[in-house]
């Protein structure tokens, strides 16, 4: 029996000062990757509130519920949601009544905002449980910042079985767009991202005499600009590819050669085949520059997430689902980012939709960027959050 739009918008409606004491909370209470276990706490004693009994720990800080209608079997395949639990290593400088209570911690990625919709979704559809096509998971996943990603431990421990999960949702919050906003892209949406840690070891000496040294400052230099152009050269025409590096650190002076440097960078792109060439070409140029130098070059990749494909008829569905609750005015097609999420791991395993969650209000302020000391909300994004979670859940025919 389906919903009626007004009685479902009036219900989630309903659950917004909830979603703000929940997302208050947890942002004066950030956890770091892999350490959230009183947020982990914090999302079953809510859970259990609402009424719920399936609640599984997983992933070591991660928390799984299953919504089953009285009509569902426990063999039956299931669609999930999926939040964020962990926050980021960055000092809050906003001076708001509910700012970080954890020097040197914040949520300025907005998982305290998903974790608080999926929240408030929980209670929602187990409300109206009885009205659900399928069953319904909720994942509260930890680790999304740090290598190897908790999506990874979600999988590993099962978390995608009993019951079996057949396609996911998530949301991202997103700066750029005014609150009440959304976008969609459907098919390649986000990049694969592996580290590159280099260590050069040379010889040290004056800098007056060249050849009694081995610079590792050069070695490094020559690296990046070598890799840079090994990339620009070799990708596949329209295979989006980034290399950059970020730190280059070399404690010489202006007539000391150190024996040391180190260099950090990141690679990304969105091909799997192409993502293995490059790591090989990029290993290849560190061995030659090592034989022509003299010194050593070790480079280390940190393999990190993959490419983030959004499944083109699932994330159809869920745009239309937001044309039919939203002003038309308010959604929008998104562009390729070379960013990277692990939510993309889903992606590889199952259909996925991942879209985004307008949070930003100029006329308030609200500008900064994720991963900003001063990144905030307009909360009232979140009643939008909800209503389209709540709505596609609702939508969904077997």
């Amino acid at each position: 029996m389906k919903i009626n739009a007004s009685e479902l918008e009036d219900f989630t409606s309903s659950l917004f000062d909830k979603m703000c004491a929940y997302r208050k909370h947890l942002h004066m209470n950030p956890e770091l990757s892999y350490e959230e276990y009183n947020t982990a706490s914090f999302v079953k004693e809510k859970l259990i509130s609402i009424g719920l009994k399936n609640i599984k720990s997983i992933g070591g800080t991660g928390v799984i519920v299953t919504i089953f209608a009285d009509h569902h079997t426990k063999d039956q395949e299931c669609i999930a949601f999926r939040a964020d639990l962990d926050a980021l290593p960055i000092h809050e400088e906003n001076e708001v009544s509910y700012r970080s209570k954890v020097d040197g911690v914040m949520h300025a990625c907005g998982h305290d905002v998903h974790s608080s919709i999926l929240l408030g979704l929980a209670e929602v559809l187990h409300h109206f449980r009885n009205h659900l096509s399928q069953p319904v998971k909720l994942i509260f996943q930890p680790g999304e910042e740090v290598n190897p990603g908790g999506a990874n431990l979600i999988i590993d421990e099962g978390g995608l079985l009993n019951p079996k999960v057949a396609k996911i949702f998530a949301l991202h919050v997103f700066p750029d767009f005014e609150f009440g906003h959304v976008g969609f892209r459907e098919g390649l949406y986000m990049a694969s991202s592996d580290e590159l840690h280099i260590e050069i070891t040379g010889k040290g000496g004056h800098g007056a005499l060249p050849g009694q040294t081995i610079n590792p400052m050069f070695m490094g230099a020559d690296f990046i600009l070598r890799a840079r152009d090994f990339i620009k050269k070799n990708t596949p025409d329209s295979v989006p590819s980034v290399i950059n590096f970020g730190r280059f650190e070399a404690l010489g002076s202006t007539n000391v050669v150190p024996q040391n440097s180190s260099i950090k960078g990141t690679f990304r792109t969105m091909d799997e085949d192409w993502r293995a060439k490059a790591k090989s070409g990029l290993h290849e140029i560190a061995e030659t520059i090592e034989k022509e130098y003299g010194g050593v070059l070790k480079l280390n990749i940190s393999k990190g997430y993959p490419f983030l494909r959004n499944d083109p008829e699932l994330t159809s569905f869920a745009k239309n689902v937001a044309l039919s609750v939203l002003d038309n005015s308010l959604v929008h097609d998104l562009g390729l980012r070379m960013t990277a999420e692990d939510f993309a791991f889903y992606s590889h395993l199952v259909p996925v939709c991942f879209f985004r969650l307008g949070v930003g209000n100029k006329s308030k302020g609200i500008t900064y960027n994720v991963h900003h000391p001063k990144f905030d909300i307009d909360e009232r994004s979140m009643k939008t959050g909800l209503l389209l979670f709540s709505s596609i859940a609702l939508s969904i025919i077997n």
